[in-house]
Formats: C-alpha cells, structure tokens, sequence
C-alpha cells in the first residue's frame, strides 16, 4: 500500500517486542472515542490479554495474532493496522467505510508468556493451537470465549511459517500464505468455508502486485485441534495468514508490510462486499506450499570419500537459537540434507562447480557444518562449528 510508512508503528522494530511494549501501544488507543479497550482474560502467568473492538457497523470480523508466542510479524501488522484506523490520511474513505460497515475484534497477543521468552508454547508448555477441545490453557478459553461472545461472521487468524517453504517449484520463497482451513476430514467446502476461499482470491489478487509469485496456498490437511478449524465449523468464515520468507529479512520487517496490505485487502472486501465477486477456483490457483527452500545451498560441490571422487550438493538450514534475555537469536547452520538437490531452492547459493571445498570437520546431516569454500586463496565461504563467519558471493 502506498504511504505504508505512515502507519508503521516506529516503536516496533523486531520480532522480540514483549507485553509491556505491546501496552505502550494500547495506551495510546485510550484517547481515541473509536476505541474500545477491556481486559478479557489473564495468561497462565497474569498477563493481561487485551481485546480491542473499533467500528459500528453490522459486519463482524475477530483478528486474533501470536498465539504462538515466536510468531510475531502478525501483530506488529496489526500495530500498524490500528494505526491506520487511528490516523488513516488520505485513506479516510476506506476508514469511513470500514467503520460503517464493519466492527473488528482484535486480540493482538494471545500468548503473552510465550512472547516473553519468544517460545512457540504457552508457559505450561501447550501448544494453545491444539488445545480447542480441551482448553487447558487460560488463553484458549479466552479465545473460545471471546469467539461466542462475538460470533463473528469472518475470522482472521494469524501466524508465521518457516521460512523454508516454497511458493510452488519454480524457485520463490511462500512470503505470504493462505488458507480457508477445512472444518472436516473430507476438505468439505460449505458456504461459510467458501466465503473464507473468497476473501483470499482477493487478499491474493492485491498482494501478487507487490510479491508476484511468492504467494503460497497453506496445506489445508484438517486439524481437529485447532482453533481456525473449529471456528471454520462453528460458522465463522476463518482465514489463516502465515508469513514465510523473504530475501535478507530476518526480522520480518517488509513481510509485516505484505502482512500489512493482506489483512487490509480482506478487511476491504468483506466491508463493500467485493469478495462476493470473487471466483472460488482462482483460490485453487494460488500454488501449495511445499519445502522445498534451504537457507545456504551449496551445489556441485566436489568431494572425496576412500580415494573415490564424487559430487553433491548440500543443503543448509538456520537453526534459531534465542539469547538469555529473549531480544535476540543467534544462527547456527545445520547440516540439512545432502545429494541431488537439483530440485531445491537457496535464500542463497554456490555453485561449487569451480571452487574447493575443505571440510574442517566431517560434514554430517543433522550437525552444524563446519566448512570452507575457496578458490585458492580467495575464500568464498567459512563457516566454522555452524557459525558463518565470512561470506563472499555476488
């Protein structure tokens, strides 16, 4: 969207903002009569859960970011989304019409003790996306809570993915994916999942101009666990976002703005209703993810094994290791596969065709790797016990 730096909340800057921070942006809502703040439940470690409601109109959409708490490009997105409802500039038609003609719900962080310690888990260690039906966790009875308190008509649920996954097999990282979750084994497709499929043509149709061909479509395998799946069942049209991968963004801060433009896009539609106008088989356009990325490929590497020469390629993948203090990660390459890789994609590669490589430790699937890759003294390549500490491609 244009002018997109006018909206982007200033305050958040990485994947590792905390509670408190999210508070300092709630609090500057309380000002503002088009808001409606209220505390609708504690976490297991009591931190307040905030439920924000904006709009008057008859439509109602229920946003609902980080259960998951290392999964954050969501609500920096929806950060920059209140903004924009805040203070929308030049937008002020697309505000007007979305508060006549909608009401959003929005629960920017659901798993509060999770994002303080950037852990996918809540702090008993439950996953709370596979916890509808038991509902152990004090945050998943929130959510169920809040989901038949509002009945919402359109649900978005929102999420990363690993950056590993491909949009299609013709080389692009998925940096955006969707999905209308099913709500049965058979994949059935009712009116209320169908609704979801066409909010998502649209949603697709306005991020490919800024991402062409890195748009994936999510595995739609039923979950009987999750939430997006249940409330897909319970009548509400839910679309799941995941945001993947893309070029040298580690912290996720352009995707937030392709995130940004995606939930703005599927707010505009349900409001003047466009999304009826959409082609349900244009959503099975959008290609199926698949794994099909490493971080680090190195191809044609040439090497030697009981004085027999041979050649492989190998596939390196960032493990994420979170610092004491949770504001940080440190990467560590792994050794992910090895072989005919000729089918794979690299964030970046090496064709190793010309070049040397020494093996500092044996290289071994599943260990950090431990390599250099040269051109005599001109050295492309070092990563030492996992740790990349030169890199020099073009």
């Amino acid at each position: 969207m244009e002018n997109y730096q006018a909206f982007e909340e200033t305050q958040i800057k990485d994947r590792f903002f905390k509670h408190a921070d999210l508070l300092k942006i709630l609090d500057k809502l309380k000002a503002n009569s088009a808001f409606n703040l209220r505390e609708a439940g504690r976490s297991t470690n009591g931190l307040s859960i905030n439920l924000i409601t904006w709009g008057k109109g008859p439509k109602r959409v229920f946003l609902w970011s980080q259960m998951h708490g290392d999964e954050a490009t969501a609500t920096m997105s929806i950060a920059d989304l209140l903004n924009f409802l805040s203070e929308p500039g030049q937008f002020q038609q697309i505000h007007d019409l979305l508060i006549e003609k909608c009401t959003f719900y929005i629960l920017p962080m659901v798993n509060p003790d999770g994002a303080e310690v950037f852990n996918r888990r809540n702090a008993m260690d439950i996953d709370i996306n596979r916890d509808f039906h038991r509902q152990q966790s004090p945050e998943g009875r929130i959510l169920s809570h809040l989901r038949d308190e509002i009945k919402p008509h359109f649900g978005f649920n929102l999420h990363d993915q690993s950056t590993l996954w491909s949009a299609g097999n013709i080389g692009n990282p998925a940096t955006i994916s969707l999905l209308a979750p099913a709500y049965d084994e058979e994949l059935s497709i009712n009116s209320t999942r169908e609704q979801a499929m066409r909010v998502i043509v649209i949603m697709n149709s306005a991020i490919q101009k800024t991402i062409p061909g890195k748009v994936g479509r999510f595995d739609d395998e039923y979950e009987p666990r999750a939430f997006g799946d249940n409330f897909q069942a319970a009548g509400t049209s839910t679309i799941l976002i995941e945001a993947g991968g893309f070029y040298n963004d580690p912290e996720k801060q352009y995707i937030r703005r392709i995130y940004f433009k995606a939930i703005l896009s599927g707010l505009i539609s349900i409001a003047d209703e466009s999304y009826l106008k959409a082609i349900t088989k244009d959503y099975f356009s959008i290609p199926e993810n698949k794994k099909l990325h490493f971080h680090l490929l190195l191809r044609n590497c040439k090497l030697e094994r009981n004085g027999i020469p041979y050649k492989l390629d190998i596939g390196l993948c960032k493990e994420e290791n979170v610092t004491k203090d949770a504001r940080s990660i440190k990467y560590t390459y792994m050794v992910t596969e090895l072989g005919d890789l000729s089918a794979y994609f690299g964030y970046e590669e090496i064709n190793c065709e010309f070049f040397n490589l020494t093996q500092t430790k044996k290289i071994k699937i599943d260990e950090p790797a431990d390599l250099i890759v040269h051109d005599g003294t001109n050295i492309l390549l070092t990563i030492e016990n996992g740790v990349l500490t030169s890199i020099n491609i073009e």
